[in-house]
């Protein structure tokens, strides 16, 4: 009751008390008039709101509270755990649960209030985009817990800071000004961000950066990312890439060679591009080229050493010095004109020594050799004899083309074999057919031309040309058993004795029966045509039944002379053994008459 109040209440008159009870002798109207003036002493109270209360009694294990209405509060002290000072009349905020419970006591929480007071202050925070202070309670799974108000809140990592934060155990435990940017009231979730506070910070520094950026600029920055192909730097609220071939005049295979994350570097800007807001930046720019140190002693045929850097399809790279390469084509590192693919001879790291065969200060270019290390074969004073016409070899077959071989005698030197010097017999259309690559051939020199570098070879030659002798063993009308090995539209391809191939038209292929042989057949065949030059042999399977059902002409005696030119003709159509016994009775007849 206020002062204002007790000086409204009419003075007590204890005259008119009598005995019958306390403030009995009032009227009607005085005693209303004292109760409006009580119950204005009293606040009006609601339960589930929070209200403030004054501490009017503390306890070990309670505290009583005045919130103005008929009757105090009791609360558990251990909600108040975080007010280790309370004292009387110190003002705080509860929760009314329930005005009166069945003891007819007033039910508050503190508890209860700070809770609802934090959602509050927490949207508030939202709705007006505050700066709220918090504390850095553990780390979780992604990120941080901090508590707003008593409030658990997430802090995702990537939200902690404007870089990436590897080691977020050095926060816990210590305060951080956040920002609210997400509430969810079905799960109690609230998400803060500590990185929007320093996006703020750094939008002026970084508009000052990039309008006084200017190419050649030197600057200072930290790494803050690093991939395969360079390093992303912060240059205070501005990010530049390093390209991975600007950061050293030597050649690298990964940033991390050279650099760290963290680190702090000064780098030179190269580009610029204003619209994407892109930054290019060099380290090596800021060393002088190596090769303005290259030494005067190196020149064109000098010999340097060095480490194989990088391996191409064309050639391998020599590093002299970091920064300082030089190209080993493919065709300089072997006198062997079969060499290929380079990584079958250098691999990166190799210690190798060449010889400087080009050399361009200006351009900065070099390039180098192996082979001319060791003497050029084909510059040996007893190549001619070793290889005259006519001695033979063995070789590996290196390549093979539609034409021929390649054959290598030895490193450096190698010979050709004409796909028509392979075999005698067999007609060799490709020189996969004959023999694969690798695989060890015999041949004989047939020509030798040092000069061009040139060497021809040959595989028959080792043998003498059977078709001297075949001329004889398939005369023309001479008869053979021959199978039938392929068919196109023209011709038939014959597998004849000794292995050699004859052919046979489709029409001659007519069997006495009506039919044609066909592949796979072995039938007797006719020769009809027998070409030493071209080896070429034709056959009929038809002529060996037609010639035999024909008649017999009966044969009248002839003069000598004109039986010397029947003989002479049915030579040159080909005869067949029957032929010349019939020219044998025919002539023992007229030598008897005579």
């Amino acid at each position: 009751m206020s002062k204002t109040q007790q000086r409204e209440l009419p003075a007590f008159d204890w005259d008119r008390a009598d005995n019958k009870g306390f403030g009995s002798g009032y009227s009607d109207d005085e005693r209303n008039r004292m109760l409006e003036l009580y119950d204005n002493t009293l606040s009006e109270v609601k339960e589930k709101e929070v209200v403030m209360g004054t501490v009017v009694g503390i306890t070990d294990r309670e505290v009583l509270l005045n919130i103005g209405f008929k009757s105090d509060g009791l609360v558990p002290a251990s909600e108040f755990r975080d007010l280790p000072d309370l004292k009387m009349g110190d003002e705080v905020e509860v929760y009314v649960e329930n005005q009166e419970d069945p003891n007819g006591q007033l039910v508050l929480s503190r508890k209860k209030a700070k809770v609802i007071t934090a959602w509050q202050k927490i949207q508030k925070a939202l709705d007006e985009d505050l700066v709220i202070d918090g504390f850095v309670k553990r780390r979780t799974k992604g990120g941080l817990i901090v508590d707003i108000y008593s409030v658990e809140a997430f802090l995702p990592g990537s939200q902690i800071d404007v870089k990436p934060i590897r080691d977020f155990d050095i926060f816990v435990g210590k305060k951080m000004e956040v920002k609210v940017v997400k509430i969810n009231y079905a799960n109690d979730n609230v998400v803060v961000s500590h990185k929007v506070l320093i996006e703020k910070d750094l939008e002026a520094q970084r508009a000052q950066i990039l309008n006084n950026l200017e190419k050649g600029q030197v600057l200072e920055g930290v790494i803050k990312n690093m991939t395969n192909f360079g390093v992303f730097i912060d240059l205070g609220g501005v990010d530049g890439l390093l390209h991975i071939t600007d950061i050293s005049w030597g050649r690298i295979s990964h940033p991390s060679e050279v650099l760290h994350l963290d680190q702090k570097v000064n780098v030179v800007v190269l580009d610029f591009d204003e619209d994407k807001k892109r930054i290019s930046l060099g380290m090596k720019q800021l060393q002088a080229h190596p090769w303005d140190a290259l030494s005067d002693d190196i020149q064109v045929g000098s010999k340097v050493k060095g480490k194989i850097v990088n391996v191409a399809d064309y050639g391998a790279f020599l590093e002299l010095m970091p920064g300082v390469e030089g190209l080993i084509h493919v065709s300089e590192m072997s006198w062997s004109q079969h060499l290929r693919n380079p990584q079958e001879f250098l691999k990166v790291g190799d210690e190798v020594e060449a010889q400087v065969l080009t050399l361009d200060r200006n351009d900065r270019k070099m390039s180098l050799g192996i082979k001319q290390l060791t003497e050029d074969p084909w510059t040996r004073p007893e190549l001619r004899t070793k290889y005259a016409i006519g001695t033979k070899h063995k070789g590996l077959v290196r390549n093979l083309t539609n034409f021929g071989l390649f054959l290598e005698l030895e490193e450096g030197i190698d010979g050709l074999v004409h796909v028509s010097d392979l075999s005698w017999t067999k007609k060799v259309k490709h020189p996969s057919d004959f023999i694969k690559v690798g695989e060890e051939l015999e041949v004989v020199v047939l020509e030798l031309d040092v000069d061009n570098r040139r060497l021809a070879l040959g595989h028959k030659q080792l043998e003498e040309n059977p078709w001297d002798t075949f001329e004889s063993v398939f005369a023309v009308g001479t008869i053979h058993r021959c199978t039938i090995l392929s068919k196109n539209d023209k011709m038939a391809t014959l597998e004849l004795p000794y292995g050699i191939e004859g052919f046979s038209s489709l029409k001659n292929l007519g069997k006495e029966d009506g039919t044609f042989a066909e592949v796979g057949e072995n039938l007797d065949f006719k020769v009809t045509e027998f070409s030493k030059e071209e080896k070429r042999i034709m056959l009929s399977h038809t002529k060996t039944w037609q010639e035999k059902n024909e008649p017999v002409k009966e044969q009248k005696p002839k003069a000598p002379k004109a039986q010397s030119t029947s003989t002479s003709n049915q030579s040159d159509r080909g005869a067949t053994l029957g032929d010349l016994d019939a020219l044998a009775a025919l002539k023992e007849q007229m030598e008897g008459r005579n």
